[in-house]
């Protein structure tokens, strides 16, 4: 490796030191040589290098030219590019033409031009860094009434996460033998799993089998009208999917989760105190508003702490920062995903989330959030679940089941998600209903349809790009705000 010594304004010392600025002069020479020989090179390393990678401006410049003609399929050779470059200053500082037909000529094999490549580019995210340590300092240094500290902090967050997307490498083509070694070894878990489930069980049967549990990649939007019960449903998944979870050997042979799973939850509306307390109404069986007022009684109080106490482990990790930018929820869930581990992501809910920046309406927002979403599926390779509000017009209907085009902003959601389900309590709506106490028909028929809606759900689910669509049954519990398994006989199912 080859450094400039550099001055650094402010950290010269008594002595002069000077800082080391990492950059390789003869491995961007190799690289640009190798192109300029064979222009097949730039298909294994257009993605990962880009021009703004070179130390050297002249070097940058060659293979931006170089990147231009080729993806013209036009020739990019020391004579072609030549021509391009005759009157630039920078080249006749390194020896005008000959410099191109020297680098070409004692270029490597093209096999290790990806190497090189990558080499450039570590090079280049480490002065990225060096700059960006060195502005956060200075910036700091500096007292301004409108750049207060929380400013600095979160300006510096934005930088080092575009800096870090900058870092990720493109999966590009694999072969077909890879891929489906990858899906025999994911068939392969699951028949090894009980439930025989593709993916991590809910804890609801019922549910778990039209969809295979929650399946890595997958984004799956809940939506709901507001009181059928979203953030209920997905605490609960929440609650069943960390309180089993343990650690082990996995039939590949890694070491990590082999039951149950790490479940990161984004809280955009309630606290992560009233999210805790739904978790703690569920698991010691105490209604929630008993839990918010203290009213409880001894043997309630007892449960509640037993409760929490049997609780304090469970591996569910809690941000309720309010609108967060799509961006650094991503940041967070790779940091989580780092340092404890993540198996399930849930967002509540999704109309809360900010775009990275502002667009010119909130359907193109919407659409930026659910790209991202999935996006973060598919890059921590984990089942992401998110929440969604329906439009008003559910309302307007006689049979207020929703379907995908109550969606917001429906078209990118839907595009986007591999499923989309919506919860559904009919018992919410018929309870509206009641007639008059002196009508004793209506009163009858009333109580007959309240007696076979009472305690039930629906999961109706409206898209899954891998399986069926339908209708799942489930109970609810709404002192406990708690969703469970419908009784039912399932004996001609399961033997």
């Amino acid at each position: 490796m080859s450094n400039l010594r550099v001055i650094v304004p402010g950290q010269e010392g008594e002595a002069g030191e000077v800082q080391a600025v990492p950059y390789s002069l003869e491995a961007e020479q190799q690289l640009l040589g190798a192109l300029l020989t064979n222009n097949d090179v730039f298909d294994r390393v257009s993605q990962i290098i880009k021009p703004e990678h070179f130390y050297h401006p002249v070097h940058a410049r060659i293979f931006e030219i170089c990147a231009e003609r080729i993806r013209k399929n036009a020739l990019a050779s020391p004579v072609t590019i030549k021509a391009f470059m005759e009157n630039d200053e920078g080249l006749q500082e390194l020896g005008g033409a000959p410099y191109l037909a020297r680098i070409a000529g004692v270029a490597i094999s093209a096999y290790a031009a990806r190497d090189y490549a990558q080499m450039i580019r570590e090079f280049a995210l480490r002065r990225e860094l060096i700059a960006l340590g060195q502005d956060i300092s200075a910036r700091a240094s500096t007292v301004e009434v409108d750049d207060d500290a929380e400013e600095q902090i979160k300006a510096a967050e934005q930088t080092l996460y575009k800096l870090g997307e900058q870092g990720v490498a493109e999966r590009g083509f694999q072969s077909f033998l890879k891929a489906v070694t990858g899906a025999v070894q994911a068939a392969n878990a699951a028949y090894q799993r009980d439930g025989k489930l593709s993916g991590i069980p809910t804890g609801l049967i019922d549910l778990d089998n039209k969809m295979g549990g929650l399946n890595n990649s997958d984004l799956i939007i809940l939506a709901g009208r507001p009181s059928m019960g979203k953030t209920s449903l997905v605490t609960n998944i929440a609650f069943n999917v960390s309180k089993v979870h343990k650690l082990g050997e996995r039939p590949d042979g890694t070491h990590g989760t082999v039951e149950g799973g790490v479940v990161g939850f984004f809280s955009l509306e309630m606290s992560a105190e009233q999210l805790a307390a739904r978790i703690l109404s569920e698991a010691a069986e105490v209604p929630s508003e008993r839990i918010r007022s203290g009213n409880m009684d001894e043997a309630e109080f007892r449960r509640f702490v037993e409760a929490a106490h049997a609780l304090q482990n469970c591996p569910l990790y809690i941000d309720d920062t309010p609108a967060l930018p799509i961006n650094q929820l991503a940041a967070r869930a790779r940091k989580l995903k780092r340092t404890h581990g993540l198996d399930v992501l849930i967002i509540d809910y999704l109309q809360l989330l900010r775009p990275a920046t502002a667009k010119d309406s909130r359907v193109n927002e919407v659409s930026e959030i659910t790209q991202g979403l999935k996006a973060i599926a598919k890059e921590l390779n984990i089942p992401v679940i998110a929440l969604s509000q329906l439009s008003r017009q559910v309302e307007n209907r006689e049979d207020k089941r929703p379907q995908l085009s109550d969606l917001r902003e429906s078209g990118s959601i839907e595009q986007d998600a591999d499923i989309v389900m919506f919860v559904f309590r009919e018992e919410y709506y018929r309870e509206r209903e009641k007639p008059s106490d002196s009508d004793l028909d209506a009163m009858a028929k009333w109580q007959q349809i309240m007696e076979q809606v009472h305690g039930k759900a629906e999961v109706i689910l409206g898209k899954q790009r891998h399986g069926p669509i339908g209708t799942v049954e489930l109970a609810f519990e709404g002192q406990f705000t708690r969703f469970g398994n419908l009784a039912k006989d399932r004996q001609s199912s399961w033997d």
